[in-house]
């Protein structure tokens, strides 16, 4: 740093722009301190001489805690040898892509494809059927799909360990910040299964990562370095994305970085207008454009691989399942355009809604009317089955002489019932379940009825007067007396509905899923049957429908039952676990839950980052004279620090907003940004400390000691807690025999 001349003019005059773009930074009697350029100085910012340690230091180290990161997640990975909590899920959806089977899941499915990938290359057959938790996988080969997992799970500890190194310029920061991740127990728990989380968490820090080193990369702009890492930032995006929606999280943190920069780029005086364009073109092309064609070539791989008839079939369109081999749709030659006379069935286009349906059993006394029961069945059945018929006509539609007569938009017809010829009835009686809706029954003798079996029947964007396609058009019934609309309420009736889904008519005109219909099975001997291969989505709306589908199946997420759910604000805390595997003493049990000493010192740092932020911002607006290295440590911590705080908050307080059902894993990727600020932090604070203290070896030690003393305090934390990852067998927590008695030390911890 250059000293101010002791002629230096005094007084407040303004900052003048130094030549070449640059800005002349006046120190606090306005004397010029050093010329800061408005491009960033190539190799980064000068470093003090107590946090540069060896150059063969940073590799060694880098081998170090990549190898204990592997070490601990790979520690006892076959055990326990059943299925554990959500592998349930995630081992059989990797079942269903090795089987070619579709299904349905409220997540984008990179994830499944890897799981089900790592499967198939480890020779597993996808023939384990994943029932409950507990099953063994006796003979079957799950350790492929496991050690995926922990492998991208072990790649975190380098990542952040990376990253933070890269923020901060500190060795010790960046040991301190892989230690903590190495020897947290909820890290390793969660690595070591097979689920989602490793996978998103692996793409996130990817990202992260690729940001840090593409902003370090800013003095050399478009060379091979910096387009190889804001490509590897647009390719984790897509990767953490594809994984789970919540990846938008980090889409978000990096998305606000490059505004930063652009804006920073535009204030550059000496950059022309056309250079700056090509930055912006660049930006635009790795971190839009890749990211969108790899999440599209996503779901595109997904699609052709799932191309058999599975679960999944009954959340999508008529028109989807029609390519589903094995679907009782695929391959079928049906009337393209609905007539009267056509026998029909109807689906109700909300997830699961289910074939509208009757049968001869009448509502009980007091629920409503005492009319037969309509109500939506979520399977094939020949009560689904209804004639579409006039409203003011008697003609028997079915003597083959008589003409066709095409259905269309805004005509009212009647629907009877072909099993029982009752038509569809609604009336001003409450529904069973749904206050406030009207119910809806079947009416009449022989297809012989009142004004109340009318309904007007109108498709979704089209006029009056336009023709009606079956599978492909999405209709709406209205009631023409009442004016309510019919629909299915999603709610499962008692035992004396057959536990089917209700059908009601609502007088709230809102559209939703739950008030739409399409017309699947067409029966007309006087209309020609096409292929539905003729009527088959593109991929365009397919991917379009695929994602209105998991947005409302997230939507709708409810707990199961004696299912242990949580609140965000007992995230950080770490108020409460999740038992992964076993109840009782006999059991081999594993509990979620992250290391005690470690969660709260995570917790602390953030009221002391703050506290630093604020105290370090203030001494900078007053004018304190700083040497060079605190000068860099305040760097540090406002800029290093400030973009981990706002990863941390934009992967934290979404959850407040959700209504959705939450569980303590999804605090997760919010704890790597907690975990490496702690590392910042506490570096930070144990370099201002030792920068205050003379001589230097009185620094060293009180440096090296608060280090020394941090680490073993988180390695001892972990050899009392390690159990509760690795497994444990005897007695529970709360018997005082049990060698986990005392570490119970909160009493929501169920271990």
């Amino acid at each position: 740093m250059r000293r101010a001349r002791p002629g230096a003019a005094r007084g407040g005059g303004p900052r003048m722009p130094a030549a070449g773009g640059g800005q002349a930074e006046v120190g606090p009697r306005g004397g010029p301190l050093r010329r800061r350029e408005s491009r960033r100085v190539p190799g980064g910012p000068a470093r003090p001489a107590a946090a540069a340690p060896p150059a063969a230091a940073r590799p060694a180290a880098l081998a170090l805690v990549t190898l204990l990161s592997f070490a601990s997640r790979f520690h006892r990975l076959p055990e326990p040898p059943h299925v554990c909590w959500d592998e349930t899920h995630f081992g059989k959806m990797g079942s269903y892509y090795i089987n070619r089977t579709f299904f349905f899941d409220v997540h984008p499915p990179l994830g499944k494809m890897l799981i089900g990938l790592a499967g198939y290359l480890s020779g597993y057959d996808g023939t384990f059927p994943f029932q409950k938790p507990g099953d063994r996988y006796e003979r079957h080969n799950y350790m492929g799909m496991r050690g995926f997992c922990a492998f991208l799970g072990s790649c975190l500890v380098p990542f952040a360990y990376l990253t933070v190194l890269e923020l901060s310029k500190s060795l010790p920061a960046a040991l301190l910040t892989a230690f903590i991740l190495i020897f947290d127990t909820g890290c390793i728990t969660l690595s070591q299964y097979i689920l989602l989380d490793p996978i998103l968490m692996f793409f996130l820090m990817g990202a992260v990562l690729s940001m840090v080193k593409s902003n370090s990369c800013a003095d050399r702009p478009f060379s091979a370095s910096w387009w190889f890492w804001l490509s590897l930032t647009g390719v984790n995006l897509a990767g953490a994305t594809g994984v789970k929606f919540v990846g938008l999280f980090v889409v978000l943190l990096v998305g606000l970085n490059t505004i930063y920069d652009l804006w920073d780029l535009l204030g550059n005086l000496s950059l022309s207008l056309v250079m700056f364009g090509k930055h912006l073109l660049a930006r635009v092309l790795c971190l839009i454009l890749l990211p969108l064609a790899l999440y599209t070539a996503m779901f595109a791989v997904h699609f052709t691989v799932l191309n058999k008839s599975g679960p999944g079939d009954g959340f999508f369109s008529s028109a989807f399942q029609s390519q589903l081999i094995g679907n009782n749709l695929h391959n079928v030659s049906v009337p393209e355009h609905l007539a009267y006379g056509s026998v029909v069935t109807m689906k109700n286009l909300r997830m699961a809604g289910g074939y509208l349906h009757s049968h001869w059993h009448l509502y009980p006394e007091g629920i409503g009317a005492r009319q037969q029961q309509v109500t939506a069945y979520l399977h094939k059945d020949s009560n689904n089955l209804w004639i579409v018929k006039k409203h003011d006509s008697g003609t028997d539609l079915s003597d083959p002489s008589s003409p066709v007569e095409f259905v269309r938009h805004g005509d009212i017809i009647r629907l009877e019932h072909k099993e029982t010829s009752r038509n569809l009835h609604s009336h001003q009686h409450e529904a069973p379940l749904t206050r406030k809706h009207f119910q809806v029954t079947g009416y009449g003798i022989n297809g012989t009825g009142d004004s109340n079996d009318f309904w007007r029947i109108e498709v979704v964007g089209r006029k009056t007067g336009k023709l009606i396609k079956v599978l492909r058009s999405q209709v709406r019934l209205t009631h023409v007396a009442t004016g309510c609309i019919l629909g299915s309420s999603g709610k499962t009736l008692p035992k004396w509905g057959w536990e089917q889904v209700e059908v009601t008519c609502t007088p709230y005109l809102k559209e939703t899923p739950n008030s739409l219909w399409n017309f699947e099975d067409h029966i007309n001997p006087k209309l020609p049957n096409i292929s539905l291969d003729v009527l088959k989505p593109s991929f365009a709306e397919i991917l379009l429908e695929s994602h209105m589908v998991m947005i409302r199946g997230n939507s709708g997420l409810k707990p199961k039952d004696n299912e242990v759910t949580s609140k965000p604000w007992h995230w950080p805390i770490n108020y409460q676990g999740l038992r992964f595997s076993g109840v009782n003493e006999t059991d081999y049990r594993v509990y979620l839950l992250g290391n005690p000493v470690i969660w709260w010192l995570n917790l602390v740092t953030i009221g002391l980052y703050l506290l630093i932020t604020v105290s370090t911002a203030v001494a900078l607006k007053r004018g304190v004279q700083l040497t060079s290295e605190l000068k860099e440590l305040s760097r540090v911590v406002l800029r290093g620090g400030g973009q981990i705080t706002l990863g941390w908050l934009l992967h934290y307080l979404p959850f407040f907003m959700m209504g959705r059902v939450l569980y303590f894993h999804h605090y997760f990727p919010a704890m790597l940004f907690s975990s490496m600020l702690t590392g910042i932090t506490w570096d930070t604070l144990l370099k201002f400390c030792a920068a205050f203290l003379s001589p230097s070896t009185t620094a060293r030690k009180v440096y090296g000691g608060g280090f020394l003393a941090l680490v073993l305090l988180i390695v001892y934390s972990f050899y009392l807690f390690h159990p509760l990852s690795y497994g444990m067998i005897g007695p529970m927590a709360s018997d005082p025999s049990s060698p986990m008695a005392g570490l119970r030390w909160m009493d929501s911890w169920e271990f």
